[in-house]
């Protein structure tokens, strides 16, 4: 597993919760708005990628498979805290990979949430249990289950150096699957090959219409473009001065707005984390329950900087 620790570039830096290392007071970002509940379904993956910011694997069970009785005693907590969440989201991994994902799924959709799965759309999803289970849900909340695939390039070229020969065709037969069962998909790529956005985008389209997917590469909430999460590059720290100076709000950022739930190998029960990015680093683990998360958050880690305030990225729809 990779040292999750910020590099010699940020030495000294990220070190103290309330202070920068040139003493300032470092910014913190209060649950003003949460919208978006996620749940990690555990890391093991079917392939491995060159660049995966949670080391996802065949063999990395770091984080375990959360169960469906689990998910639903954190809905249930939901209710009890009055939160108004309207999304649930499911991350991995490979979520399809958990045996109980569909089920997961179906309990938040019945209970009026949401519903937004990241997947890389190949061998996992494809089972005839998993497509069965997509109809269903399909049938019966068509218009708020949304499968986001991550196609980290639009050329097959880049998007195999990244997830492995062969892996750009797979997800491809994969997706016309989803579009010709009518089941709303979106798209995650990257931005490390050098690209503009501007070309970036037009490659998404010019890939969507060729194959007739119904997903707008200009709008980012379809076509979701992320920024290179390198730790090691050198990035400020953010302190409450930052707000003013970037034209930017706490609640801009996504821990004002969402919760990330895990379940740690040999862990009795899940954890609730403050960040979708960081699910090893403990000084973003907040607790056992909802109400145990709704203290606020210190930006004390790179990503902080370079992925949220700086590069303005969310993992929500």
């Amino acid at each position: 597993m990779k040292d999750h620790v910020a590099g010699s570039a940020n030495a000294g830096k990220f070190q103290h919760p309330e202070r920068t290392a040139d003493g300032q007071p470092r910014a913190t970002v209060a649950l003003s708005d949460p919208r978006t509940l996620w749940f990690n379904t555990g890391t093991l993956c079917n392939i491995e990628c060159r660049n995966c910011y949670i080391d996802s694997s065949p063999s990395n069970d770091a984080l375990v498979y959360i169960t469906p009785a689990e998910v639903a005693d954190y809905l249930d907590q939901l209710d009890d805290r009055g939160w108004g969440v309207t999304e649930i989201g499911f991350t991995g991994g490979e979520p399809f990979m958990n045996p109980g994902m569909i089920e997961m799924a179906e309990d938040a959709l019945a209970r009026g949430y949401k519903v937004l799965i990241l997947t890389n759309a190949m061998r996992p999803m494809m089972r005839p249990s998993v497509k069965d289970g997509l109809r269903r849900l399909k049938a019966a909340h068509d218009d708020r289950l949304t499968l986001r695939i991550s196609v980290d390039h639009w050329s097959h070229a880049l998007h195999d150096e990244e997830r492995g020969a062969g892996s750009f065709a797979i997800t491809l037969a994969g997706m016309r699957w989803l579009r010709d069962e009518g089941i709303r998909m979106t798209v995650a790529g990257r931005t490390v090959w050098g690209e503009t956005e501007a070309q970036a985008r037009q490659g998404y389209a010019a890939l969507y219409a060729r194959e007739g997917f119904d997903i707008d590469a200009m709008n980012p909430a379809e076509t979701v473009l992320f920024p290179e999460m390198d730790e090691t590059a050198e990035v400020p720290e953010i302190t409450t001065a930052c707000w003013g100076i970037l034209g930017k709000s706490p609640s801009d950022v996504m821990c004002a707005s969402s919760r990330m739930v895990v379940k740690r190998r040999g862990a009795e029960r899940p954890a609730v984390l403050a960040c979708t990015l960081l699910a090893y680093a403990p000084e973003f683990e907040l607790g056992a329950t909802l109400a145990e998360a709704e203290r606020p958050v210190a930006l004390n880690h790179p990503h902080c900087a370079r992925f949220c305030v700086l590069g303005g990225a969310s993992c929500s729809a």
